[in-house]
């Protein structure tokens, strides 16, 4: 016991020694003369074993080869421990996924979601294989070996993430045994260790690889970004590259004609760079199933309406905010969850099918995806 606490001492002792180490800022793995222009492709894999195909110009396609001919450089895949309910989004199916990108020539930011579930403001339910670790130091230390051990397995393969997310929108509070309320106040000298963990491992990491990825932190809606990285950075959270949000009008506050000047504040304050990690937007309120859509009327703004044009002109205009803002770009999320013969929990077929990229007839990928190879007007960031 007495050993078990030595180490546990000096992992606490190398961890603040860590948070407190910025003199290794690794160069942006995306061209600085371009833009993130990505994408969420972490249900693709289920979905071709479900029988979905992609088109393009009526020809089926490797998806992964479609959206980097159409300009995607980056592709977000989210990571979870030991889901007990599907086979994907595992390490071996990330690992797979990480191939494709890589042999499309695309980056990769992968995201831990350090949970067997869904992770998102509500939800931040810590793996099973932890459920019996009650002591942060000790959560902390597998956080951290986790990272690590998760890292240095896709290096031995050659697959190193250009960015690393740790945590998937972490309104709340980092691995919690229940579901909590969004405003459940936050013990953020816990919080902050944990978030320090996963962040040592990525830098320790850096120091064997060829390649250091960046490290994002991630927020769900702009509107929740200055206070909570006020309170972070406030209880020591400090070696970190990127602040992603995400940004779905259905579920935010923040107007859409606000973005870019949240964008600004957010660059300016924290001296970050900012990527709205995740957004969507409906080009028909339609279905090709029976599974509910989860973005429907209430997702619309004036001016865009649920048409090909309107989610082109939404992403488009959106993107120009974030640069305009002084921002990297976005990444859209899930736009290859189309209908399939997959069930969910919630039903047989997408629950996104008409907020992806590609039409109910052919999948075949419309003028929505043009945002992706538009040419935006830049400003000196």
């Amino acid at each position: 016991m007495r050993s078990h606490r030595i180490v546990i001492l000096f992992f606490l002792a190398a961890l603040l020694i860590s948070c407190g180490d910025t003199r290794r800022v690794p160069d942006p793995p995306v061209d600085a003369n371009d833009l993130w222009r990505g994408a969420d492709l972490s249900y693709v894999n289920e979905l071709e074993d479900c029988g979905a195909v992609y088109r393009k110009g009526t020809q089926i396609r490797d998806p992964y080869q479609i959206f980097a001919e159409s300009g995607t450089n980056v592709i977000r895949l989210r990571l979870w421990h030991s889901p007990p309910w599907t086979q994907y989004s595992t390490l071996e199916d990330v690992r797979k996924s990480m191939r494709r990108a890589r042999d499309a020539g695309m980056q990769v930011l992968l995201d831990f979601h350090y949970s067997d579930d869904w992770a998102d403001p509500g939800d931040q339910i810590r793996p099973a294989a932890w459920a019996d670790t009650q002591v942060a130091e000790e959560l902390a230390q597998e956080v951290y070996q986790y990272t690590l051990d998760v890292l240095q397995s896709l290096l031995a393969d050659g697959l190193i993430p250009a960015y690393v997310q740790v945590g998937n929108e972490i309104n709340t509070e980092m691995l919690l045994d229940r579901k909590v309320p969004e405003d459940t106040e936050i013990n953020w000298n816990r919080n902050v260790l944990l978030l320090n963990a996963g962040i040592k491992a990525v830098r320790d990491f850096s120091g064997e690889a060829d390649t250091a990825p960046r490290i994002m932190i991630h927020i769900a809606q702009p509107e929740y970004v200055e206070p909570w990285f006020d309170d972070a950075i406030a209880a020591g959270m400090l070696d970190f590259d990127l602040i992603g949000f995400s940004y779905y009008p259905k579920w935010s506050l923040t107007p859409f004609s606000r973005i870019e000047d949240q964008v600004r504040r957010f660059k300016t304050k924290f001296d970050k760079d900012i990527v709205v990690v995740e957004t969507a937007y409906p080009w028909t309120l339609d279905s090709n199933d029976s599974a509910p859509n989860l973005l429907g009327e209430d997702s619309l703004i004036d001016g865009y309406p649920a048409s090909i044009d309107g989610q082109r002109r939404f992403m488009i205009d959106l993107m120009q905010a974030v640069v305009d803002g002084g921002g990297l770009g976005v990444v859209y999320w899930e736009p290859a969850w189309v209908s399939s013969d997959c069930t969910t929990r919630w039903g047989q077929g997408s629950h996104w099918e008409n907020a992806t990229l590609f039409d109910f007839e052919n999948t075949e990928m419309h003028e929505g995806g043009d945002f992706l190879a538009h040419k935006y007007r830049r400003t000196d960031r």
